[in-house]
């Protein structure tokens, strides 16, 4: 039986159950919005797909919202999504790593120098 996502990320500590929950809600997001592969999505393209998740969900406040969860990079996002893989929440290609999810934007950049009202 696997763990729930909420026990995965208070055992972890680094991130909110919230910012867990998140990333799994993005990932079925992104794989019907803007992956280009259903049956795989990349870390770049789901970094894509939660940042349109996010200002669609939050607006201006995304990053606030973010940061407090614990998520300040895109790293944040790979750091959480190889949690899920590790607890069987979600699967990788051999070919993905965590690096993947590194600097794909910057979070100032994305969620308020680049915010559209």
């Amino acid at each position: 039986m696997k763990k729930k996502l909420e026990d995965i990320a208070i055992e972890d500590g680094r991130f909110s159950p919230n910012a867990v929950k998140f990333i799994y809600e993005g990932l079925g997001y992104t794989a019907k919005k803007i992956a280009t592969e259903p049956a795989h999505v990349t870390g770049q393209a789901l970094c894509e797909g939660l940042r349109k998740l996010a200002l669609k969900k939050w607006g201006r406040l995304a990053m606030l919202v973010l940061n407090n969860w614990g998520i300040k990079t895109t790293r944040d996002f790979g750091e959480i999504v190889y949690l899920m893989i590790k607890h069987k929440w979600m699967s990788a290609q051999p070919t993905d790593s965590v690096d993947d999810f590194d600097n794909v934007y910057n979070f100032k950049t994305a969620f308020k120098d680049n915010f559209k009202f």
